[in-house]
């Protein structure tokens, strides 16, 4: 347990940090998950509505840290490449 008054602080600030990081990886999953469910299903129209709310979302995660940088543009890459591609045939 923290003893000084400044530890204290920083493990409620830890605290507080770690929820709202576990809120923000949430949201990612949550946001891959479902554009994953777009394009397994083939629902093409659908998956490319929800491209620019999927590339915000990633984009507020990565530039947080909580997901590297390119981490989050490799994601974003390879689901437009897919989207495109598939929109081709």
């Amino acid at each position: 347990m923290p003893n000084t008054k400044s530890s204290i602080r920083r493990a409620q600030k830890t605290r507080l940090q770690t929820t709202v990081n576990r809120i923000r990886k949430s949201k990612y999953k949550s946001a891959v998950r479902q554009m994953a469910i777009y394009l397994e299903s083939g629902k093409i129209n659908e998956a490319k509505r929800f491209l620019p709310k999927f590339h915000s979302q990633l984009m507020k995660v990565t530039k947080t840290g909580v997901v590297s940088k390119k981490t989050g543009s490799r994601k974003i890459s390879r689901v437009t490449k897919k989207i495109n591609s598939s929109k081709k045939k």
